[in-house]
């Protein structure tokens, strides 16, 4: 397989850093994931690390060399890493189990396969557009879903911190049915923390990511990302995997990504027919988004630790 990918976590305004990233594969498999231990509950860091390593030590076991169900292989993780979180909490006599949301991401034969739990994202994107988006488990998602908001005010909104799923929480997780893509030759398939895409906007992801080398990109988005929170700034965790193999033979059925937006389920959003933020970017919106990294890079930053 031919790929390259960039990684990155920074401390942001937080006292302690308590996402997870990690990438682990074999000739024929790569898996790649982003948790963020919640900061609401204790030992948020606890679940995340719980998390990440359960999912990459069932890969390292069971890709030999390549998964027999990437999907399967994501839906019993989930499980699992959720029942080993509540016996840790268990077995250190905590009051309370710390708890985690979190993206994985496998590829194999030339396609993605995701699953999530929570607000982390799943993007994907390919020749200066947004081919999908996974959809947070979130009270301000349900009300974008619902017409109630727009999608601009995730962000702000009050209940924006709301879950209404996640790792080692007193129901257990109910994610989507996974999704699956075949990958075309230079698309970019990023993984992320909230902390990485709330203060971002859509389109300075995509002038950044066609502007620069991944290995360049991603680092500078970090920066951005700090500056634009602030004193405010969360965690921020991002994985990116630029894929450098041609397509293969198109799936005959690719579950979810093959239907129209309006029918979509709630794990993939394809938006790009109806969302003006999607459209192909112009050269001079990637020249401003040059200019914004620059003067974010400029600024004092919270410093790394």
């Amino acid at each position: 397989m031919k790929y390259a990918i960039v990684q990155e976590s920074r401390l942001g305004a937080r006292r302690i850093n308590q996402d997870r990233i990690g990438h682990w594969r074999t000739p024929e498999a790569l898996l790649a994931v982003v948790a963020d231990g919640m900061g609401g509950h204790l030992h948020g860091e606890v679940a995340a690390n719980l998390a990440a390593d359960l999912f990459g030590t069932a890969f390292q076991r069971e890709a030999r060399p390549r998964l027999a169900n990437p999907a399967e292989f994501l839906a019993q993780a989930v499980v699992l890493a959720h029942t080993q979180i509540l016996a840790e909490a268990d077995k250190r006599g905590l009051a309370e189990s710390p708890r985690t949301v979190i993206v994985a991401c496998v590829v194999q034969d030339g396609q993605a396969c995701w699953m999530h739990v929570g607000d982390c994202r799943l993007y994907l994107f390919r020749k200066g557009r947004v081919m999908a988006r996974t959809r947070d488990h979130t009270r301000v998602q349900q009300l974008v879903d619902e017409g109630r908001i727009r999608e601009e005010a995730i962000v702000s909104h009050p209940e924006r911190n709301r879950l209404l799923q996640c790792l080692g929480g007193i129901q257990p997780p109910r994610p989507d049915v996974a999704s699956k893509t075949a990958l075309e030759k230079d698309d970019i398939v990023l993984l992320c923390s909230d902390g990485f895409w709330g203060p971002l906007t859509q389109r300075q992801m995509l002038n950044a990511l066609l502007a620069r080398e991944l290995k360049e990109a991603v680092p500078e988005l970090v920066t951005l990302a700090e500056a634009r929170a602030g004193q405010e700034c969360d965690n921020v965790s991002v994985l990116a995997i630029n894929w450098g193999e041609e397509m293969r033979a198109p799936l005959a059925a690719q579950g979810p990504n093959t239907l129209p937006y309006y029918e979509l389920p709630t794990d993939v959003q394809d938006l790009t027919a109806t969302d003006p933020d999607f459209l192909r970017v112009s050269d001079e919106d990637i020249d401003n988004a040059i200019a914004e990294i620059k003067a974010a890079l400029r600024k004092n930053v919270p410093p790394r630790r």
